[in-house]
């Protein structure tokens, strides 16, 4: 089986094609609306996506090096995400299935960075730690769902970063910049620790750090942030590991991108005696490909959608989905 995956939940649009036996992506190609000052419009993401589609299936098509009817699946972000973007990728994947006769798909976001974190590296029952713009959640499988053990009470830790770094002159998005700041910083300075059970708050954090450029260093409030915020994200994951009794940590996002994080998480996992894994940086940010490959796994356990079933979903919760397809 062959799916072609659109994914279009924010300032990212991307084209997946990939195939299910044996496993291989054949092409993941993207593009990301970049504002030109302050944060994300999201009509002028939508219009950004409209814009640049058609190239970027094409190019997709080219270096999977397939025609349109070699295509078996249609499939799309059908939630959680930003309204306009939703609909464009969802009017886009609409399209492409009445034309090809090809059944559809629409594609939970969150499951779908788990389930391509699972096929690229190895992992088998994993708690993921998902980190991105929109989204913080600790999610792991148990009876038949994906259950969120633990997630943000307000802005997830991307936009955290991103907020921080627009007040700071930054280029969206402001986490690599961040990151390359944070590592010439010396001294910690005291911000907010708000881990309140298995949920963590960034907004607080946020506003310490913006107040705290006043009197300390770029380099040290960088600095500062990031492990202030990392070391919240590590204490919920390995929270949510005893408590599901899971052996494996798995980071899925684009935030993971981060170094520090990265060796954080692995640094706990490692004194569980527990496996860490994390795929490559172009299937952590978002990406056609996880929504393509979920799709297939959908589809291969017998769900099927119509037309009038694939409506967006902009809250739609990573529990809300019968994961049919794991026992």
């Amino acid at each position: 089986m062959i799916c072609l995956g659109i994914e279009g939940t924010a300032h990212t649009v991307g084209i997946g094609i990939v195939r299910d036996r044996p496993f291989g992506i054949l092409s993941n190609v993207s593009s990301m609306y970049r504002p030109p000052s302050g944060g994300i419009h999201p009509r002028d993401a939508a219009n950004h996506h409209a814009s640049v589609f058609t190239d970027i299936l094409q190019k997709a098509l080219e270096r999977a090096n397939i025609k349109f009817n070699d295509i078996d699946l249609v499939a799309f972000s059908i939630g959680p995400g930003l309204g306009p973007c939703l609909r464009t990728a969802a009017t886009a994947a609409r399209s492409l299935s009445l034309y090809l006769k090809k059944p559809l798909i629409g594609v939970n976001h969150c499951i779908a960075h788990l389930e391509i974190g699972r096929a690229v590296t190895g992992a088998s029952d994993p708690v993921l730690l998902y980190v991105s713009g929109g989204n913080t959640q600790v999610i792991a499988f148990m009876n038949g769902r994906y259950r969120v053990f633990g997630e943000t009470l307000d802005i997830g830790i991307g936009n955290c970063l991103d907020k921080f770094g627009r007040e700071a002159g930054m280029p969206f998005p402001a986490g690599p910049k961040i990151e390359e700041i944070a590592r010439k910083g010396r001294k910690y300075v005291g911000l907010p620790y708000s881990v309140k059970g298995m949920d963590v708050s960034f907004s607080g954090i946020l506003t310490a750090a913006i107040n705290s450029l006043k009197r300390e260093s770029m380099e040290d409030v960088c600095f500062s942030m990031q492990e202030t915020c990392f070391s919240m994200l590590t204490e919920v994951a390995e929270r949510a590991m005893a408590h599901t009794e899971k052996e494996e940590v798995l980071l899925g996002g684009g935030v993971a991108s981060n170094e520090r994080l990265r060796n954080m998480v692995r640094k706990m996992a490692e004194e569980r005696g527990a496996k860490f894994y994390c795929p490559p940086g172009e299937l952590l940010v978002d990406n056609g490909a996880m929504i393509a490959w979920t799709a297939i796994l959908m589809k291969k356990s017998g769900i099927e959608m119509d037309i009038d079933e694939t409506a967006i979903k902009q809250n739609f919760r990573t529990d809300e989905v019968d994961v049919t397809w794991r026992h």
